[in-house]
């Protein structure tokens, strides 16, 4: 079973969000990574880059694939992880932790509500299985 901390929400695409002070950290899930294998490049959006909750923002290429990962939210690209370039593979040793993907000044906090907590994304993801 993939680790889905209690404390962020979750979208049926497996981004994870953390809000701190209206503003989102994103990155993927470890159900996602471990789906995708070993990340070989990230590329993530420019600063300032505006999206819609569900846009594709970023994009994870694996041994196996490329995905698109989406924002969970609509809002303002504030800062992206630098050291996703030299390390993709951090994505894969802590997708909770250094693996962020990228903070997105929020617009619309009620967006929140459309995603999952912890126990129904560990359940949407068990169905997969």
């Amino acid at each position: 079973m993939s680790e889905a901390p209690d404390n962020l929400k979750y979208a049926e695409s497996h981004e994870w969000v953390q809000v701190d002070d209206g503003v989102a950290t994103i990155g993927i899930s470890d159900h996602a990574q471990d789906a995708l294998g070993d990340l070989v490049f990230v590329e993530v959006p420019e600063v300032g880059a505006t999206f819609d909750a569900g846009d594709a923002a970023a994009v994870v290429e694996s041994v196996k694939a490329a995905s698109d990962v989406y924002s969970p939210v609509s809002g303002e690209v504030i800062a992206v992880n630098e050291a996703l370039a030299d390390a993709p593979e951090l994505i894969n040793d802590e997708p909770y932790g250094e693996g962020w993907i990228m903070r997105i000044r929020m617009t619309d906090d009620d967006e929140l509500d459309n995603l999952m907590d912890a126990e129904a994304y560990a359940a949407r993801v068990t169905d997969d299985d």
